[in-house]
């Protein structure tokens, strides 16, 4: 696969010439920001850099704070970016070819101590005020799955944890990893038992270019059976077992 890219490929992964990739600094599980400004780290800039290297053209981070920020870029844009990395959803989908997913991340719930809560589902009842962060994966899960619970959404996680906090909600909606950082930063809080859901991160691109949906599709399958995922978590100080199973 990595001498094999037709130039049809490439104008369709990198039209202008250079691999435009599009970084989601709020989800720390994939990306971390370079020492004193440095490159950037982690699986999302690993994989972007050995992509950028198989096509043979120039790689360019184009950064963003949030993953909602992503989404909205291209639609003001339809160039904004080339490829991105984000969790699989339904309206995500309405304008992004998606890859299977690479990585898989537990969505989770923080509670105070004192809580009764004791799993996922008893916070769904009339009454239950979840903070989440906008438009991110688990904000758009939650808001179609939520029968009961009413949810308040902040700017990225720094504002959605001073929102839980000062107006006392039930519970903190969040990847597992950043709430674990999130209780260990805050005496009094815990996490809620088990999982509301599954966050499935993909690759993906505009839709519309189909050689290059193929070709990142052959590319992501490629680099979980080849141990280069796990490799770059671990070296990234993630869960190398996070690493998503193949495409059926």
């Amino acid at each position: 696969m990595a001498n094999d890219v037709s130039p049809e490929v490439v104008k369709a992964l990198a039209p202008s010439g250079t691999l435009r990739a599009a970084l989601n600094f709020g989800n720390t599980v994939l990306v971390q920001r370079g020492d004193n400004g440095g490159e950037p780290r982690g699986i999302t800039p690993a994989l972007s850099r050995e992509l950028a290297k198989r096509l043979g053209v120039p790689l360019k981070f184009v950064p963003f704070e949030q993953a909602g920020l992503v989404f909205d870029a291209l639609k003001a844009d339809p160039n904004a970016w080339d490829v991105m990395f984000l969790a699989v959803d339904p309206k995500r989908a309405t304008e992004i070819s998606f890859t299977a997913p690479y990585v898989q991340i537990d969505g989770v719930y923080v509670v105070r101590e004192d809580s009764p809560i004791k799993s996922p589902e008893e916070l769904d009842r009339d009454g239950m005020r979840i903070a989440a962060g906008k438009d991110s994966a688990y904000d758009l899960f939650l808001t179609r799955h939520l029968k009961h619970a009413k949810l308040f959404r902040g700017q990225g996680l720094k504002e959605t944890v001073v929102i839980f906090q000062s107006d006392k909600l039930d519970a903190l909606a969040g990847v597992k990893q950043q709430m674990v950082g999130v209780v260990e930063s805050n005496p009094g809080l815990r996490l809620v038992p088990g999982r509301f859901m599954t966050i499935e991160q993909a690759m993906g691109m505009p839709k519309g270019r189909d050689a290059g949906a193929r070709y990142l599709h052959a590319f992501v399958e490629e680099m979980k059976a080849s141990g280069f995922v796990a490799k770059a978590l671990r070296e990234s100080g993630q869960d190398e077992s996070a690493v998503a199973p193949a495409a059926k």
